[in-house]
């Protein structure tokens, strides 16, 4: 399957004879000396995207025209349809989107199809994925929890209050119920890489909020301060403003993420720069 945060290391390897053959519409293994393993790079995370990364390790050039990762977890097929050649003795990265998740799954073993051509031969190989660091099922359990969570309740943040230098600022989130049965609990929430709550503290903030579907809707009022003030930490952000909300629903628990509006991303940077005094004119 594809995946997150860490690299997940499957090695697919089988022996293919290819020698002047005719193509063939067959599904076979991987050239000798081909391996394939699936990860996620820390910047795959925020695109929802992932690689294959193919270690050609014999003397003949590949030229791959597409992969697939197949996985009863994700509600379709993870598709690569580009061409990508791979010569000799090089390792090459094919990122792809992931999928949505399939929060009631079938049965069956994950897996990836590879087309590729070989000395001027069209070939198919295919072979059960193993996701050995076990990603798919965090993604997946985190993901579906995410989903039932909305069932309950919509999560957003609305608002951000700018506060002066030394002083927290106020972002809002807004809770929404849907009318649906069923209870969500909000538990905590994190500290970002860019943002606390508290001038002289580090602690996640304790929300202990429970929310019925049937409820009136109602807010959060959330206080941040920067971590830091450091301008790189504004200038190469691309985390800092999604925040993790720990909760509980239908007896599971674990966190979920709730991402600022791009407009409010923006409006919190521009404070965090204005706070810290390195804004433009400030």
């Amino acid at each position: 399957m594809v995946a997150g945060r860490a690299r997940l290391g499957i090695v697919l390897v089988g022996a293919l004879l290819v020698s002047g053959c005719a193509p063939t519409d067959s599904v076979e293994s991987l050239p000798a000396d081909v391996t394939v393993e699936l990860m996620q790079l820390r910047s795959d995370v925020a695109g929802r995207t992932a690689q294959v990364r193919v270690h050609n390790d014999s003397d003949e050039d590949l030229q791959v025209t597409s992969v697939v990762v197949e996985d009863p977890r994700f509600d379709g097929p993870a598709l690569r349809d580009k061409d990508s050649l791979i010569t000799a003795g090089r390792t090459v990265d094919l990122r792809f989107q992931l999928p949505a998740v399939e929060c009631a799954p079938g049965a069956g073993m994950p897996t990836v199809t590879i087309d590729y051509e070989l000395d001027g031969t069209t070939r198919t190989a295919q072979a059960d994925l193993v996701d050995t660091l076990g990603f798919v099922p965090r993604l997946h359990d985190r993901e579906c929890l995410r989903e039932r969570v909305a069932d309950v309740v919509a999560l957003e943040w609305t608002s951000f209050e700018p506060s002066p230098s030394g002083a927290p600022a106020m972002l809002t989130l807004g809770l929404t119920p849907t009318g649906a049965d069923g209870t969500a609990s909000l538990d905590s929430i994190r500290t970002t890489n860019l943002l606390k709550f508290t001038v002289d503290g580090d602690n996640n903030l304790e929300l202990g909020a429970d929310v019925a579907g049937t409820d009136d809707p109602s807010s959060v009022e959330v206080p941040l301060v920067p971590w830091r003030c450091d301008p790189h930490a504004v200038q190469e952000d691309k985390r800092g403003t999604v925040f993790t909300v720990d909760v509980s629903v239908d007896g599971k628990s674990g966190p979920i993420e709730v991402a600022a509006s791009q407009d409010l991303r923006g409006d919190v940077l521009t404070w965090v720069a204005t706070w810290c005094g390195f804004a433009e004119g400030g």
